[in-house]
Formats: structure tokens, sequence, C-alpha cells
């Protein structure tokens, strides 16, 4: 009985461990995927780097309990497959939401983002966000672009000091 206590509360620190590391995780009902569909699903997560594994719901709730995760025991009925994001948040959801589209087999329970519970309404709106990288570009442009309007009006200036300049040249040299 104590082995089997052991093994347990290793997986439960396991899940935890990766629970805290996640930028975000999708909770999801796998019910009715053939293998060669799940097959596919964990190869596209793995292609994005996230980490896509089917837990007991009871080592999802003792590990929640420990992290005081609030609100999550109630999406834990029925198998659950968990997406754990570690680099891009964006990225499980996305997946799933594009899955669930073609295949109506599989469905989204939850979601957590910095260990908030987000519903599925949630989990929809966080994939239908810009990957990282183009967020990143709107937001250097959003920055750039007063710089190089102000650079083009100091330009503008100088232009017509050095026009005014080369006019009186002219006509200095005109005398």
């Amino acid at each position: 009985m104590s082995k089997n206590f052991e093994i347990k509360k290793t997986v439960v620190a396991d899940i935890k461990d990766k629970m805290s590391r996640a930028q975000s995780i999708v909770l999801v009902d796998y019910r009715g995927l053939t293998v060669e569909e799940v097959t596919d699903l964990r190869n596209q997560f793995r292609k994005a780097g996230v980490e896509y594994a089917v837990l007991k719901n009871t080592m999802l709730t003792l590990a929640a309990r420990d992290l005081q995760i609030e609100g999550l025991e109630e999406h834990l009925k029925g198998p659950t497959a968990v997406a754990f994001g570690y680099e891009d948040p964006v990225a499980p959801a996305k997946i799933i939401t594009e899955y669930a589209k073609k295949n109506k087999k599989i469905s989204v329970k939850c979601g957590l983002v910095d260990q908030k519970v987000i519903d599925v309404d949630g989990v929809t709106a966080l994939a239908e966000l810009p990957p990282k990288e183009v967020l990143i570009a709107k937001l250097m442009g959003s920055l750039n672009s007063p710089i190089s309007g102000f650079v083009g009006v100091l330009s503008g200036v100088l232009r017509s000091f050095v026009y005014a300049v080369e006019a009186v040249r002219k006509q200095k040299a005109g005398e």
C-alpha cells in the first residue's frame, strides 16, 4: 500500500511541476478518438512544442489543490487529456480548437492561463490571438512609427534649411 502511495505522490508532484511551468494548459475530452486521430493530434502538439498527456482526474485535482488553483475540479469529469504549453501560451488552444473544428469527437473542457481557470470561450479567444512573433512585430511597428515620423519632420526641416542656404549662395553668386 505504501509503495502505491509513493508512486501517486510522485505522479502528483510531476503534474504540479508541469502545471507550474506551463504558460497555458488546455483540458480536453477525447472520447471517441481513434488511435490514428490521437497520434495525429500528438504529432501536431509535438511540432509546436506542446506536451500532451492523458491524466487521471484525481491526480489533476490533487495537483491543482496543492497549487491552490480553484475552479478546476468541476471540469474534471470523464476522461481528460491535458495539453501543456511551455513556450507559446497560444499553441495548445490554437491546435485544439483547429482540431475540434475538423473532428467533432474532441471537445474542450477548460483551460488554465497563469494558473487561472478559463472556460471554453476563453480557450477559443486565446486560440484566436495571433502568434507571439506577430504581436511583437506589431508592437515594434507601433513603437517605431512615432520615431519615423519625428525623423521625417527633422529631415524636412533640415532639407528646407539646405534649400534656403543654397538659394542664398546662388543669390550671392549672381551679384
